[in-house]
């Protein structure tokens, strides 16, 4: 018997909520920072606006790619970053037509990621994750109940659930624009990539990193496959596309094609030594495994707690103990974490 403990999060009236502002400051502030941290000793880009977060007492700088990104000013492009897991989350939307898609979204962060969404007066159209993931719980349940028309997507060799099941060669639109998605396995079974033709942009998940790529020691993962599905899939298109992960541990917020094809430290190897590369790794268990990578379930929080849990896949697991804590912001704002502890064999 295997004992898990899953955090789901009921949240009232989220708007505001587990909402980390990142303040615009201006270039010369932002080296004066600089200057007073020894640590944060990086080339800060010519740009006269920036995005300064503090985590650890450690200041990072990100390009504020906010709002109406690009020289033309036609479309919605933010990445949105969470901190426990490093996780990157997309959000993309056509202007004119207010349709908007979120990739990755984390359940954490979805008091923010409703308010940005609401914020820019966009229509979340879909939720979508590149894979299930290991190191969080996905936010798109959460999100479909803030957007009621919004629908949830993953790829079916995932078995994960969701309202639209992708596979390749699949589009998803949203008002002039799509993402083509491509198959890319090897990480897990159900490992695709988003591909924003129209602007030069993939978003490879965990299948590639900025000078890395996902593990294969768990879920499923295959080295020899997510070798072929780097260089048919991701390698195979131009080389200027920008590739925007799903994590990143050191800062980095995107790379090119050319240049993973370039610096990939474990991709630039033949299949045989990216094989035993992967292998050596010795890569300790993401601390969220056990919660993010159950079976889906759906929760009624009307019922009690035991009845509450409704199974989409895989076996009804035995509930020991339910605890549920009520927070409130201080902008008056309610949510409400539900602690659930059960056994499965």
């Amino acid at each position: 018997m295997a004992t898990c403990r899953a955090r789901l999060f009921c949240c009232f009236n989220i708007r505001g909520i587990h909402c980390s502002v990142n303040k615009p400051t201006s270039l010369t502030a932002a080296r004066k920072l600089q200057t007073s941290n020894e640590k944060s000793r990086v080339e800060l880009p010519r740009l006269s606006n920036l995005i300064l977060t503090q985590r650890n007492r450690n200041y990072q700088f990100f390009r504020n790619m906010s709002g109406f990104a690009g020289k033309d000013k036609d479309y919605v492009f933010r990445q949105l970053l969470e901190y426990k897991s490093f996780t990157y989350s997309y959000l993309l939307a056509d202007p004119d037509t207010k349709e908007a898609i979120l990739i990755d979204p984390v359940i954490e962060t979805v008091p923010r990621d409703t308010k940005i969404v609401k914020d820019l007066g966009l229509n979340l159209k879909y939720a979508i994750n590149t894979h299930v993931h290991a190191d969080h719980i996905t936010g798109t349940g959460f999100l479909k109940k803030q957007f009621p028309t919004c629908k949830s997507a993953i790829s079916a060799e995932s078995k994960a659930d969701a309202d639209i099941k992708l596979k390749e060669g699949d589009k998803l639109t949203f008002g002039k624009y799509e993402l083509e998605v491509r198959s890319t396995p090897g990480h897990t079974n159900g490992c695709i990539t988003y591909v924003w033709h129209d602007k030069e942009m993939a978003f490879t998940g965990d299948a590639l990193l900025v000078r890395g790529c996902g593990r294969t020691d768990f879920q499923e993962g295959n080295s020899e496959t997510l070798y072929n599905s780097v260089h048919t899939k991701i390698f195979s298109l131009p080389a200027n596309y920008t590739l925007y992960p799903a994590h990143d541990y050191t800062g980095q917020t995107s790379t090119t094609v050319a240049e993973e094809k370039m610096m990939n430290p474990r991709l630039t190897k033949s299949r045989e030594e990216f094989v035993k590369i992967m292998k050596e790794l010795n890569l300790p268990y993401p601390k969220q495994i056990d919660k993010a990578c159950l079976p889906i379930w759906s929760v009624d929080y009307t019922t009690s707690p035991r009845n509450s849990l409704r199974a989409s896949s895989g076996p009804m697991p035995t509930l020991c103990r339910a605890t549920c804590s009520t927070s409130h912001c201080t902008d008056g704002e309610t949510y409400r974490e539900i602690i659930l502890l059960f056994q499965h064999k």
